[in-house]
Formats: structure tokens, C-alpha cells, sequence
């Protein structure tokens, strides 16, 4: 069994897939799941699996070798997070289109998965069928949300939302959502510093961003949202 950390082995019709096949590939660090997902692209006629990554490191190098058509990405990644994981793919290769797959609320990330250059968001709990539709319509240069969060979208295209009738959570910027995150996955202000690579000082800064920002007063309240908050999106 091929290591959690690592890229899979190559889908097997990844290096010989015919013109007009869409080339799919999965970034997911559950290999029952990525196995799952292979299963269901392959037994599409006009789709092929290409290959796996667990991480954002092999997320890159697979890219790069296999160059997809879709990339399904996970918004949660160990060591980097699935928005920061689409960004350096999109900054360093020939850019697939990309379909996020999680279990995150699509309420709180669509929009911002839809800023990092998504084309299309898909919470886990929806059925086989949805996933590949969404595989489709991106592919084909379309966008694939669901109709709420479609409406949403375009009240804030439009300049409506914006202001204090916004979610809590959606006030805080990536960074911080990582941040907070980490917090309750149980991390401690150092640990998260090496994790993204920041100092210190710029996670205590981002934990006071956060406080005001969900109107928490210490930080052991900020603890304890933080640790709800990932119990409940089942990310632990």
C-alpha cells in the first residue's frame, strides 16, 4: 500500500488517454477516498484518472507531469491548506480547471474558493452523480455551484452582501481561516508558525484579527470556538 504522504500510482489510462477524454486528477489526503474517486471517473466513457496526491508537495509534481484537465482538490490538506494548494498549482504550471470536493460548508468557502481560481464547489455529503456533472461543465469551460450559492455569488458580483449582514466566519480572510483551523485541529501558536511558515508574530496577529472580527474576548474563548467549529465540519 502506497504511503498516505505520497502520490499515487498513475491512473492506468493515464498515460494513454484518447482526444476528447477528460483528464482527471485528485488531491485528497483519504486514499479510500481517492480510490473511490478513480473508480467512479474510470467507469466514465469519456473521462480517465491520471492520478492522486495526498499533499500539496506531490500535488504540484503531478501536475506538472500529468497536466489535467480537472484537478479535485480537498480543502483540507495535511501541511498546507486546499486554497493555498490551488494557488501555487495555478502559479507554477499550465492551469487545469478546478473542482473543490470537501466537506467544508459551501456557504462559508464556495466564494472563496471561486476567488483562488475554483470553478466549481461540491461538499462531500452529494452523490456520485453530482461529482461527475461538475467534472463535466467545468471541464467544458463552465462553472458548477449550487443554485444558493449561485444566487449569492451574484448578490456580491453585484454589490450586495458585503457589508454586516455577512456569516461571522466569512469575515476572515484565507489566512486567518487557516489559522483558525489549525487552532482547533489543536495546534499551538508555534506550531502553526511552522506550519505556514510564519513567525510568530504574525499568527498572534492573526489570532487578534480573528477575535474582533468574531467579536471573542480571550483566548481560551478563541480556543474553545476554534475547537467546535472543527468538530463540527468533522475535520479533526
Amino acid at each position: 500500500m502506497p504511503n498516505a504522504d505520497s502520490a499515487d500510482r498513475l491512473g492506468s489510462e493515464g498515460a494513454k488517454s484518447t482526444a476528447g477524454t477528460i483528464r482527471v486528477m485528485v488531491v485528497d489526503d483519504h486514499e479510500i477516498f481517492r480510490q473511490g474517486l478513480e473508480q467512479l471517473i474510470n467507469a466514465e466513457k469519456d473521462m480517465t484518472y491520471v492520478g492522486g496526491a495526498a499533499s500539496c508537495a506531490d500535488a504540484l509534481g503531478l501536475v506538472d507531469r500529468m497536466v489535467p484537465d480537472v484537478v479535485i482538490l480537498d480543502l483540507s490538506l495535511r501541511g498546507r491548506s486546499g486554497l493555498d494548494t490551488l494557488k501555487d498549482i495555478r502559479a507554477r504550471t499550465t492551469v487545469p480547471a478546478f473542482l473543490i470536493l470537501t466537506v467544508h460548508d459551501e456557504n462559508l468557502f464556495a466564494e472563496r474558493a471561486l476567488r483562488a481560481g475554483a470553478r466549481g464547489f461540491i461538499m462531500k455529503e452529494e452523490g456520485a452523480a453530482r461529482v461527475i456533472a461538475g467534472i463535466r461543465e467545468i471541464a467544458a469551460g463552465r462553472f458548477f455551484f449550487s443554485s444558493i450559492v449561485s444566487q449569492r455569488l451574484l448578490a456580491s458580483l453585484a454589490g450586495h452582501g458585503k457589508g454586516d449582514d455577512r456569516l461571522p466566519m466569512d469575515r476572515l480572510t484565507d489566512r486567518e481561516m487557516v489559522v483558525f483551523e489549525l487552532l482547533g485541529r489543536g495546534l499551538s501558536t508555534r506550531q502553526i508558525a511552522g506550519e505556514l511558515n510564519l513567525s510568530v508574530k504574525t499568527i498572534d496577529a492573526h489570532r487578534e484579527n480573528i477575535k474582533k472580527k468574531l467579536n471573542i474576548q480571550d483566548a481560551q474563548e478563541l480556543l474553545r470556538h476554534a475547537i467546535l467549529w472543527v468538530q463540527e465540519l468533522n475535520i479533526s
